[in-house]
């Protein structure tokens, strides 16, 4: 700590045998520690037992009734505090715990569906991979059908379906490169002209773009079934289409369901072939072909030929792709910017590229009409522009903070904003670094702290310089800052979760439970926000 600051105050406790539940106790240990530390929201009691709440985050009782919901944790932390619940809260315990909305649900609202029978695909938490997909059939296989579970239904509060906005058209204007050609990544700039959509958005929410299949990998896949591309299959909107359209822009020909290879086990022919899609369909580990698309499967199995509608009907819906805005409505009028990086794979001789990223970098401009909807996120910027702004966000998860710092230049607002970012190296993969010098010098951006893990010998991560500069950062939490964190949920966002418990732990002298404690007080307050997938 700096020598001329003065040490904490110690941070009163709430006894052991206070009349709290755990819970409680351990909420109002984390807001006491969140005072002391700077936090200058109070809570609000409900005198009829509802539980305390600050703002608009949840109340206690919540937070007690769904302690897993927490991406920081490992599977088995969430799985050890969901047992004994009842089937649809340990399905929610499984997942990924951060609400990003590729699976087409929000955590509880794909538990709800699944344990009530609305949904049978295993597979559709990204985050969560295959642990989650395997403990999902795991846990729906104990109950043998879903008349055995109506009584989940009431289960949890909360779990209908998200609310579908109305798609409306837009426009790919460009998609340039951001990183040097020398660069071992191709991330883009891309822009999208909303044109006479009606769409509208603020900073720090996301856009879904309807992106479609490569026509090269429909192409291939159909030419592997013998279909000349005509035949009339179902889609999951209840349409019945040609299978060309239907595996371009209907159908998930990336990402086969567990019943797809359920099907084509139950078509090969040959018995080896059957064996190894059983084994694939329980998630074993070590079997070929791994992380396989449709075509894949096709190939790897030639004696299994489904009917082209069964097929078709056991594969998923085709869902959009969400994308962090990386731009200001003020300082781009009538445009979305997104810093995209470009998917690619060179796996069993042939190069893939990820559905949403290889249709905006190649293709998307030449497309013509693209159906878009903006989520409105909770990723705000505080309404007070007076509060300190940290920014923690490595590579493409910039976009948000690139749409913060613009807007606040717009608006002609100075003050205290500090970003956090990294990449592999300065001289090729440094996004935005021309317009991060101009916030720098016009005051927008008050403090840069950058992290280029290949420029020398000892890789350098974001996580690192908030350590580095721990006696400042906690400071500015102190002062009341709000805290963002963008980008990779697997490594980055729990090591930077990690690092800002160290933080609290050597300058706020806290203890590890309080500093954990601390956190969720931050996050409880809306001064902790994540946006990570």
């Amino acid at each position: 700590m700096n020598a001329m600051s003065p040490p904490p105050a110690p941070i009163p406790l709430i006894p052991e045998n206070a009349p709290f539940s755990p819970a409680q106790r351990a909420w109002l240990n984390g807001f006491l520690a969140g005072l002391y530390g700077g936090t200058n929201a109070g809570p609000s009691f409900d005198p009829n037992g509802a539980g305390m709440s600050v703002g608009t985050q949840p109340a206690v009782d919540e937070a007690a009734e769904f302690p897993w919901h927490d991406p920081a944790l490992e599977l088995n932390e969430r799985m050890a505090l969901a047992q004994g619940r009842p089937l649809q809260q340990r399905l929610m315990a499984a997942m990924g715990q951060l609400d990003c909305g590729q699976c087409g649900y929000q955590c509880r609202s794909y538990a709800a569906a699944l344990a009530e029978g609305r949904e049978d695909a295993t597979t559709l938490c990204v985050p969560g991979a295959k642990p989650t997909a395997r403990l999902l059939k795991q846990l729906l296989a104990d109950v043998p059908a879903v008349a055995a579970r109506p009584a989940a239904r009431a289960a949890l509060p909360g779990s209908a379906g998200p609310t579908k906005p109305v798609p409306r058209p837009v426009c790919v204007r460009s998609a340039d490169r951001l990183t040097k050609p020398t660069s071992s990544k191709d991330v883009r700039h891309v822009v999208i002209d909303l044109a006479e959509s009606g769409l509208t958005y603020e900073p720090g929410d996301s856009i879904s773009l309807a992106t479609p299949n490569d026509p090269v990998l429909v192409a291939a896949t159909l030419a592997v079934l013998g279909a000349t591309g005509e035949e009339p299959v179902p889609c999951p909107d209840g349409a019945v289409r040609p299978i060309r359209a239907a595996f371009t822009s209907s159908l998930d020909i990336a990402r086969p369901l567990d019943r797809t290879t359920d099907l084509l086990a139950m078509s090969a022919r040959h018995p080896r072939h059957a064996a190894t899609l059983r084994k694939l369909s329980d998630g074993v580990d070590g079997v070929e072909p791994a992380d396989a698309d449709l075509l894949d499967l096709l190939e790897a199995f030639p004696s299994a030929r489904p009917s082209l509608a069964d097929l078709a009907a056991s594969l998923s819906a085709l869902r959009p792709r969400l994308y962090s805005i990386a731009s200001s409505p003020l300082a781009s009028p009538g445009e979305v910017h997104l810093c995209v990086a470009v998917v690619r794979d060179d796996r069993r001789g042939r190069l893939r590229h990820g559905v949403g990223s290889g249709f905006l970098a190649y293709r998307a401009t030449a497309a013509g009409m693209v159906e878009a909807c903006i989520q409105t996120s909770h990723f705000r910027l505080p309404t007070d522009p007076a509060v300190p702004v940290i920014m923690v966000g490595p590579g493409t998860g910039i976009a948000p903070f690139r749409a913060f710092l613009a807007h606040r230049a717009e608006n002609g607002i100075r003050g205290r904003t500090w970003l956090f970012f990294g990449d592999r190296s300065q001289s090729t993969d440094f996004l935005y670094d021309a317009e991060l010098s101009a916030w720098r010098t016009d005051g927008a951006l008050s403090r840069l702290d950058t992290a280029f893990s290949r420029d020398q010998q000892r890789k350098i991560y974001v996580q690192d310089r908030m350590v580095e500069n721990a006696t400042d950062l906690w400071r500015w939490l102190q002062d009341g800052a709000h805290f963002y964190v963008c980008g990779d949920a697997k490594r980055m966002a729990k090591d930077v979760d990690t690092a800002l418990r160290r933080v609290a732990m050597t300058e706020g002298r806290l203890n590890e439970a309080q500093a954990r404690d601390w956190i969720v007080a931050l996050a409880r307050q809306g001064r902790y926000l994540r946006d990570v997938y």
